[in-house]
Order: structure tokens, then sequence, then C-alpha cells
């Protein structure tokens, strides 16, 4: 998050990079360096991939200033104070990175925010933006004059960023791809005439997770089933949970699938398939 405006004590630009889950560099405006946030890798920050990753910043902190200042003269926005009176407060986010699936195949996205709405998408096929609302077309035809830039755009979702995706995978070989299986408890509670039955996974890693009731070892439509969000722990493992109401006595006919239970579950409980896809993104944030 940044301010264009000091006295906010916010930077201008901040960016903040992950590899899946895990933050892993960091970079500010004021600093322009990029700063390594993750053990696994502090040891390779003299490398040349490092170096690349850190001259792209530089780049990047250039760039989306002035993509910055366009969105917001396209909006009639200002960036200046008036008569000593601070100009009203605008945001930019920018989100861009790629997924390496487990077939070798790759996804790449590149998407702008303005003020905490959708506003503009990089399609690397076509080499155009899709406009996510009206106010965003004259960015839009303003940009798509600039082929180069496009073509930059799409080499690095299709191939330099799969290759740095892949590189850090390497280097972090043992903390990235570590799993954690999870604590499962099953509990019930009955109120009003129903039972409300809940299968929670505790203390899990990575995050991709499934769980799923069955009755009578039949699965149940996705619908019946009330699944809460997976949550982080806060010492980079997760939780989540399944909940399902049924009639008071039927209990025994429901099972929470997980074959790698680790508790003494009351009913039998499954954790479902990790994704074996990774992905690495890059999130920028500006404030005026």
């Amino acid at each position: 998050m940044g301010a264009s405006v000091p006295d906010l004590g916010l930077p201008l630009f901040e960016a903040l990079g992950y590899v899946d889950d895990q933050l892993f560099v960091s970079y500010s405006h004021e600093s322009r360096r990029a700063e390594p946030r993750a053990q696994w890798v502090r040891g390779g920050t003299a490398s040349p991939l490092w170096l690349q990753l850190s001259q792209s910043l530089k780049g990047w902190d250039h760039m989306f200033i002035v993509d910055f200042w366009t969105i917001m003269d396209n909006h009639n926005h200002s960036k200046v104070t008036k008569l000593g009176v601070l100009s009203e407060s605008h945001t930019l986010q920018v989100i861009l990175g790629c997924e390496v699936q487990e077939d070798n195949s790759t996804r790449g996205f590149w998407k702008y925010g303005y003020d905490g709405q959708n506003h503009l998408e990089f399609c690397p096929e076509t080499l155009d933006w899709r406009a996510a609302e009206p106010k965003a077309q004259a960015t839009k035809l303003e940009w798509e004059v600039n082929k180069i830039r496009a073509k930059q755009n799409r080499a690095y979702l299709e191939r330099d960023c799969p290759e740095q995706l892949q590189r850090l995978l390497e280097l972090g070989r043992g903390a990235l791809d570590r799993q954690v299986p999870p604590l499962v408890k099953v509990t019930h509670h009955v109120a009003s005439a129903v039972s409300t039955l809940q299968c929670q996974a505790l203390n899990f890693y990575p995050r991709n997770i499934t769980m799923k009731w069955l009755k009578d070892r039949q699965p149940l439509d996705a619908k019946d089933v009330e699944l809460k969000d997976v949550l982080p722990n806060g010492d980079g493992t997760y939780q989540g949970w399944v909940a399902l109401a049924v009639p008071p006595g039927e209990e025994w006919r429901y099972t929470c699938q997980n074959p790698r239970c680790l508790a003494s579950c009351s009913l039998e409980s499954s954790v479902g398939s990790l994704s074996a896809s990774s992905s690495f993104l890059l999130e920028f944030c500006s404030e005026s």
C-alpha cells in the first residue's frame, strides 16, 4: 500500500511476491531494494534469479506509478493539493503472476484494480486489455496503442514468470513442498430438533483440501453441505471444516470422508486431494 502524499506515512509503491501462499520478497519505492521475506530464499539473494527479480521490481516501480497517474487522469482525479488541502485518496492494486499445473501447462494473469474495484485485465492471447468497467475504456484504448509493451507483458507471463517459478520451487525445495497432515475432529450438537454435524480439519499444509460428507457411504450433494472457509492459523498451517444438519438419531448414517484421519474420530473422516499445481504471484499496491 502506498501514498503519493508523504504526510500519509505510506509508500508510493509497494510490492509483495508469493510462491503459492508463502511470502518470499517485498519491495518499496522508498528502499528501491528487493528484501527476502522467507528463510528458504535468503541463501539465494546473490543468484542470477534474485538479480532478475530485483531488476523487474525496479522497472515495475516506475511503470506502475506512471500507470497510476494515467488511470487517475482518465478518471479526472486530481494528484495534487489545492489551496493547501490534500486531494482525495485513491488506490491502485495490481496482481500479476503465473500458475504451472502438474501437466506443465501454464496460465498467466495481469490485473488492475482501482479504488477497490476490478478495472483492467491483460489478455496475452490477443495482446489487448479487457475493461471491467466503463471508466476503464479510455485507459484500455491508450494502452493498446503500445504494442511493444503488450508483447513484453506476454513474454513475461508465458516465458519469464514460469521459468522464475520453477527456479523458486527448486530453491525452496523442502520448505515449499512440505506436507503437514491434518488433525481431524468430528463433533455434533442438537438444537431445535436438528442435529448439526461438524467435521474439522486442523493444522494442515498446504492449503488446498477437500472434505465431504457421505450418507450411507454415498456422497451427498454439495448444496446440502455447509462448507466453511479454509482459514490460516498464524503458524503457517490452516484449518477448515464442513457442517451438516441432520435429523436427531440418524447421525450414525453420516461419514466425514477422510482416509488420513490422525485423531480418534467418532466418525470415519477423510481429507481429500492436495493440488499439485504451484503459482507465483506479485501484488502491487499504491494509494494517492
